[in-house]
């Protein structure tokens, strides 16, 4: 009787001690779903996401710190861009910012419903819409320097239209709407590397600066150099011209220059001159469709799809190792090209503090999405579960009253 009774008690303990393993481990796992659950895709084998919706972006850097404000108005970029309709992308290209290389992504790596028609020994691409044979695309391997070598905001906000209803005039009956993008780049790198272009041979004299329907005059745009170009110039002697275009160029490129007087410097006093350049670039940068930064290229990519609604074939990569990477300066000459260049430093500060706070305000409304997404599909898949158990526990339900006593009437 005592060994029933031990052998009960030993029985009582075993099944106490599996239930608390139980509950240990029931708690266990609520915890690692409150954690983990939220990030898991269970509608995919193995509660893993599909290939299609691996991240391939940088996650928003937490400790990053905002040095201006923007309402939200200006970090929401997701405009309805029409191909088929009469929507324009053009490109402000400035030099040395990485330009060719994202423009070559325009024309070769955008996945299209008609690509861009690309073809051996040709520097430039067609890229008509859909529908018709009209161009959707404004830039250097689209329709050429149209509105002249590498033109600035100044010039291609005047030129654009008049070029394009030349060329489909067709489309005269509906007005088009531009988007304007950019790049912009560190101003030292940037510097740095235009010095080694121009090194080498580069001039863009063929580049047109008109302003106010004129061209600068030779007094108010002299030339840094005597001959057919600047090639073998020195570090110093680039930095020693006072009319090198060089100087302070995104700023320049990117504000409306006849609110200066075009290139007449005595048209207003230096320092308030300096001032509505860098204003004006400010907000005509705030006004683009979108800009994106060398620096981050992934970021960029991001952006650009997101904001247009189109996806890159091949991700783009970034390439530290430029040629201006490769030229070694003193911390003197630094802080001299920094001081050359001091309105392209303000405004490349103000840029890639906007451009993160944009990824940042975009990649959190995905990530939000991405959570409600995930909860619906956590809760259709418990739903589905549910169903089988239902449909097999239905043909072992006992017979109700109601059912036998009909069996009781037909005997």
């Amino acid at each position: 009787m005592r060994r029933r009774r031990a052998g009960g008690r030993t029985m009582v303990e075993r099944a106490s001690k599996f239930v608390l393993v139980v509950a240990g481990s029931a708690c266990f796992m609520l915890i690692l779903y409150q954690y983990a659950g939220p990030g898991l895709s269970l509608g995919a084998p193995g509660g893993r996401a599909p290939p299609d919706d691996l991240d391939l972006f940088p996650t928003p850097d937490p400790h990053y710190e905002k040095k201006y404000y923007f309402p939200v108005r200006e970090l929401e970029r997701e405009l309805r861009f029409d191909m088929k309709g009469d929507d324009v992308i053009v490109f402000l290209h400035i030099q040395k910012t990485g330009g060719t290389t994202f423009g070559r992504h325009l024309v070769q790596n955008v996945r299209l419903e008609v690509p861009c028609d690309c073809r051996p020994g040709q520097k430039k691409c067609t890229c008509y819409r859909p529908n018709r044979r009209e161009t959707w695309l404004f830039s250097r391997f689209s329709t050429g320097w149209s509105c002249g070598l590498h033109a600035d905001w100044t010039e291609l906000t005047n030129c654009v239209p008049g070029v394009l209803d030349r060329r489909d005039p067709a489309a005269l009956r509906t007005p088009r709407k531009f988007y304007y993008i950019t790049l912009l780049r560190d101003p030292v790198s940037r510097y740095l590397s235009e010095w080694r272009h121009v090194q080498r041979g580069a001039t863009w004299k063929t580049s047109l600066h008109m302003c106010d329907g004129r061209t600068p005059t030779p007094e108010e745009l002299p030339p840094c150099y005597e001959g057919t170009d600047w090639s073998g110039c020195t570090l110093q002697e680039f930095m020693d011209c006072p009319y090198n275009l060089a100087s302070n160029r995104q700023v320049r490129m990117l504000a409306d220059l006849s609110l200066v007087g075009c290139y007449n410097l005595s048209f207003i006093p230096e320092g308030k001159r300096a001032q509505l350049l860098l204003d004006s670039a400010k907000k005509n940068l705030r006004g683009m469709a979108f800009f994106g930064l060398t620096e981050f290229q992934r970021k960029t990519q991001y952006l650009f799809e997101r904001t247009f609604s189109l996806k890159f074939i091949r991700p783009f990569m970034q390439y530290n190792s430029t040629r201006a990477g490769g030229v070694e300066v003193d911390e003197d000459t630094v802080q001299r090209i920094e001081e050359l260049n001091d309105l392209d430093m303000q405004l490349y500060d103000y840029a890639k503090d906007l451009f993160q706070q944009r990824y940042q305000y975009k990649r959190q409304l995905e990530r939000r999405e991405q959570r409600l997404r995930s909860r619906e599909e956590r809760l259709l898949h418990r739903a589905k579960e549910a169903l089988p158990r239902e449909a097999a526990e239905e043909p072992g339900r006992e017979p109700t009253e109601d059912y036998m006593s009909h069996i009781v009437e037909k005997w």
